[in-house]
């Protein structure tokens, strides 16, 4: 499972998420600084990614178009790249349980999760 951080979410974490999701990125990375919504959706649908974000934005869009791609919603204010990385790696479990085995279109994780 390859993630797509969203723009809200640094770059930089990528590197450390490649052990437990390889093939991970960020939308600047890729060459979608600045796109909208519904191209970096089309995107992530595509190249079977699974957008990450703090925005709700990808939350409902899943609720209105269903999957793929899926989506992992961070539900936390503005938090250190560290904090959004452990919050990705502790969860590493149910979020390829939820997205692969229950099939769900989107995981919310909140800082009560942590």
């Amino acid at each position: 499972m390859k993630l797509l951080l969203d723009e809200n979410l640094s770059r930089r974490i990528v590197p450390f998420l490649q052990t437990a999701f390889p093939g991970s990125s960020q939308v600047a990375l890729l060459g979608l600084e600045g796109a909208n919504d519904s191209e970096i959706w089309q995107y992530a649908k595509d190249n079977s990614f699974v957008i990450v974000s703090r925005d709700s934005d990808f939350q409902e869009r899943s609720l209105v178009a269903g999957h793929p791609p899926q989506v992992v919603w961070l539900k936390i204010p503005n938090r250190s790249k560290t904090v959004v990385l452990n919050i990705l790696l502790d969860h590493h479990k149910e979020i390829e349980h939820a997205l692969t085995e229950q099939n769900l279109a989107c995981v919310e994780l909140s800082h009560h999760d942590q």
